[in-house]
């Protein structure tokens, strides 16, 4: 055994360990290397992990290949670093954890990825095969305890098969509808050695196919709108991946139609286009007669597609790349699996001229017109401590055109969500359907690194910060320098607001905070904080936060508010 894996391996396993690692020295390649090579044959330019026995043996082999390294202080955030990588890169990240609790201490991450269809790669470390099922150090079935929540978890049985398995991970991860998929790879495995020539007959496809819709189902499609009189397109995440989604926007304003963006489709559409509407959506659902819903499940976030949200004499358009997800929850009309970018883009050439609905535009425009001016006198408020709306309004003013706003908590980001104005390349992040808190600073840290020319927002509640803080630490360490904005209520308001409602005061139990400083401990942690209690702070704290080049927390007393009691999710 060569000298320098035989001291990782007593390391992990004791001086007297009888662990025997093939011994290859002419063209040796250890299998961490191994995983290296494969990783940069796919593009992979940085690799989230924290620190284990059992992977160590990839971060040598990542030295050697030049992908970066990026320690994070738990696991979790590596699992959201590699989603938020891919949110932003449109390529799969890639995450490595330790054996047993590194492997357990992800799951929440890749449960979150895998229900909001994100394709990333995690590899887990394991235990040496020959030692399986002895009750060697972290030992556990991490396979089974990942299968529900990936689209394949799988062991990688010998070194020379490395290159291949992670040839098929990619490939998973981003075929038909994209989400996690886990490699564990047992400690001796990444030990052993291969030659330089054992290299797995698979290759890297260059792009991931994205299915167009059947032809049948595109006609039927076309034929609704074209009859249509109050038609709505609801565009949501799975537009992220398709290959003309820089297009979309061209491709919608063929339609003529109101159009409503969810998730990463935020900023598909600049806030004052003549057919973007965020405000009025449950407006207009009750009286469509006819909607294009597009990579966006009939779950809670639209009431499951039931009556009074929306119409129920309506017809139901429905474009999923997941053909189990067609009908789920309700009756659709005409259900096409495919890509949402390329499904527009049939129905554009198969409508073959540009439609227009101007009357039941201008309906839907005079609804949102009210609605934001409802928010107006909040988002103009000079009060102390300042308006949530006000905050986040000051946010919208700084922000640059290739920024990047990440959201972490519950009313406070559905506040920003509702304010902020993008535009792509400008990027909303936010946990998606399975609604994880502190996916914050991992997704900030490797959209920081994937875009190092854009600022990074990561929009907190003050419940939200508490659960990963200690990954500023990381942040300052490494100079990833992103911008955190909390919203201090001193609550977890989202869920206390019913919990009064139900209980009473004297009841709310495990949902109230203190106006903690929380910037005091990204100061300690290395970075900048700044606290905010007046309006007249607000705007000198943000403009030092944004020029400071560090981590930095602009921590936000702000005033309890009533403008998200009773709003429709979005």
């Amino acid at each position: 055994m060569l000298p320098c894996l035989q001291a990782l391996v007593d390391n992990v396993y004791g001086n007297d360990s009888l662990i025997f690692i093939e011994e290859r020295v002419m063209g040796y390649v250890h299998g961490g290397r191994l995983v290296a090579q494969a990783l940069k044959r796919h593009g992979t330019t940085h690799l989230f992990t924290l620190c284990g026995g059992h992977i160590q043996a990839i971060y040598d082999g990542c030295l050697d290949e030049g992908i970066r390294v990026v320690d994070v202080r738990h696991e979790q955030t590596a699992g959201h670093a590699a989603d938020g990588w891919a949110r932003v890169t449109g390529k799969p990240g890639v995450c490595a954890v330790t054996a047993g609790p590194g492997v357990t201490d992800v799951v929440t991450a890749i449960a979150n990825a895998q229900r909001a269809q994100i394709p990333l790669v995690c590899i887990g470390g394991a235990g040496p095969k020959q030692l399986c099922d002895m009750g060697s150090l972290q030992d556990m079935d991490h396979l089974s305890l990942m299968r529900s929540i990936t689209k394949w978890s799988v062991q990688v049985p010998e070194t020379r098969r490395i290159g291949e398995y992670i040839d098929s991970a990619f490939r998973v991860a981003q075929a038909n509808t994209p989400g996690p998929v886990f490699l564990e790879m047992p400690l001796d495995l990444l030990m052993n050695g291969s030659d330089d020539a054992e290299l797995p007959a698979t290759a890297p496809l260059e792009e991931p196919p994205r299915p167009a819709g059947d032809v049948r189902a595109i006609a039927k499609a076309a034929e609704l709108l074209r009859n249509a009189k109050r038609p709505v397109f609801v565009v949501g995440s799975q537009v992220r991946w398709s290959p003309v989604r820089e297009r979309l926007a061209a491709t919608l304003e063929r339609f003529g139609a109101p159009v409503f963006l969810n998730g990463m489709a935020r900023g598909a559409l600049p806030d004052a286009h003549p057919l973007r509407f965020s405000r009025s959506r449950k407006f207009a659902l009750a009286q469509a007669d006819v909607v294009f819903v597009l990579g966006t499940p009939f779950d809670f976030r639209v009431d499951y597609g039931r009556s009074p949200t929306w119409n129920a004499d309506g017809k139901i358009v429905q474009i999923d790349l997941d053909g189990a997800e067609l009908g789920r929850n309700r009756k659709v009309d005409v259900a096409i699996q495919g890509d949402s970018g390329n499904v527009l883009e049939q129905l554009a050439r198969e409508l073959g001229t540009t439609l227009s609905f101007a009357e039941w535009t201008d309906m839907v425009r005079a609804d949102e017109t009210k609605r934001r001016a409802k928010m107006q006198a909040e988002i103009d408020s000079n009060d102390s401590p300042p308006n949530p709306l006000r905050v986040c309004a000051e946010l919208g003013k700084r922000l640059g055109p290739k920024d990047i706003v990440i959201g972490d908590g519950g009313d406070f980001v559905a506040t920003a969500a509702y304010v902020l104005k993008l535009e792509w390349p400008q990027l909303w992040m936010d946990p998606g359907p399975l609604g994880t808190l502190g996916v914050g600073p991992g997704y900030a840290m490797a959209a920081k690194l994937a875009r190092p020319d854009a600022n990074v927002v990561l929009v907190y509640g003050d419940g939200s910060f508490g659960l990963h803080a200690m990954e500023f630490e990381a942040m300052a360490r490494q100079n990833i320098p992103v911008i955190a904005l909390i919203g201090n209520d001193a609550g977890w308001t989202q869920i206390r607001r019913g919990q009064v409602e139900l209980y009473g005061e004297e009841r709310a139990v495990a949902t109230g905070l203190d106006y903690t400083r929380y910037e005091k401990v990204v100061e300690a942690c290395g970075g900048r904080g700044f606290w905010v209690e007046k309006i007249e702070q607000l705007g000198p704290a943000l403009d030092e936060a944004f020029a400071c080049g560090k981590p930095a927390c602009v921590n936000v007393k702000i005033a309890k508010s009533d403008f998200r009691k009773g709003a429709i999710s979005v």
